[in-house]
């Protein structure tokens, strides 16, 4: 490399696998914030994007959009931050600010939104542009390996629990990083915790129980007890009527991930007794504000396994063969 250039992981076509790859070092626009890269979560997400389960990803792409850095450099006009601060950067990348769903607050909606490592090059490289608006400043308490789940596990996983409304009892299917996080988070606020994990998976149970969990099954099970909420991490469409029967009349299930597999068909009665199913859908700077200023508070703590950036497709195997307790992060030495 020189001084002009930066190391990164390159998908160029979907599906299929990354490659190490020299690109120019880019320069920041106006409103632009140049990032060195410190860490970078591996997300469920960057595996739907890698095995082409969403759909037109910007060709060739980096991905990664759990990123934690430093600001290199400013783009003309930035203001609120500085060379060397630390910071943050998450999936959602930017908004046009004017249509009906940014006016109304609920840019998560955004009809011309762009994605951090979707349509936009993410942090699986030395360096990344980030827009201002969606850059937040992070403590300079914790790794940088431990704070890169929060921008993604975990905010997802903060309006998710927010989305299930003010249930006592929750059920989490699918106990990964979002899921770890959260369960942290909903037994500090008080809540009873289900955990529901891959048929047999004995260590993902033992797993859920050393965070606070009051139970921990198989995803085919039934909870000991009816439950005020299920969130669903896992992309499995067949566990949303596993999650109705599991929930009380009255109770909802939230779908929290960006794709899912086909939902089969379900006798209504489970739905019936103003049962709701609903979806998240991406994040707002809101939910980034509160969970980042809540998170330390709780405390979070990330389990995390890193690898260093050239094994990012190594990371995506192992998330993709469930072979993870909490979080991969891609460790980037920023040039």
């Amino acid at each position: 490399m020189t001084a002009t250039t930066m190391r990164a992981m390159v998908l160029e076509r979907s599906p299929g696998e990354l490659r190490l790859a020299e690109l120019p070092r880019p320069e920041p626009g106006p409103g632009q914030l140049l990032i060195e890269v410190r860490a970078c979560g591996v997300c469920r997400t960057d595996l739907h994007v890698v095995d082409g389960e969403l759909a037109e990803p910007k060709l060739p792409l980096v991905p990664g959009h759990e990123v934690v850095g430093r600001v290199a450099a400013l783009g003309a006009g930035v203001e609120g931050f500085e060379e060397g601060l630390r910071v943050g950067v998450p999936w959602l990348g930017w908004t046009c600010g004017d249509c009906r769903y940014c006016r109304a607050g609920r840019e998560n909606l955004c009809e011309a939104a762009r994605f951090t490592g979707y349509t936009l090059d993410g942090g699986y490289a030395d360096y990344l542009l980030a827009d201002q608006r969606y850059c937040f400043a992070l403590s300079d308490g914790g790794s940088d390996a431990e704070a890169a789940p929060l921008l993604c596990a975990g905010l997802i996983g903060y309006r998710s629990l927010r989305m299930a409304g003010d249930p006592a009892r929750v059920g989490l299917y699918g106990f990964g990083a979002a899921a770890h996080i959260v369960a942290q988070l909903a037994r500090h606020e008080g809540r009873e915790v289900y955990a529901f994990v891959r048929p047999g998976d004995q260590a993902a149970k033992a797993f859920a129980r050393s965070l606070g969990a009051v139970w921990a099954g198989d995803s085919d099970e039934a909870p000991p007890a009816e439950l005020d909420a299920a969130i669903l991490y896992a992309p499995v469409g067949a566990l949303v009527p596993a999650a109705l029967r599991a929930v009380r009349p009255g109770g909802r299930v939230v779908c929290a991930g960006i794709h899912m597999s086909p939902i089969p068909s379900f006798p209504y009665e489970i739905l019936w007794r103003e049962r709701q199913i609903v979806s998240v859908a991406n994040l707002t700077r809101r939910d980034g504000e509160e969970f980042l200023a809540l998170a330390p508070k709780v405390p979070i703590k990330t389990r995390v396994e890193t690898l260093p950036l050239d094994a990012a497709n190594e990371a995506l195997a192992r998330l993709r063969a469930g072979r993870l307790e909490g979080a991969a992060v891609l460790l980037v030495d920023g040039g």
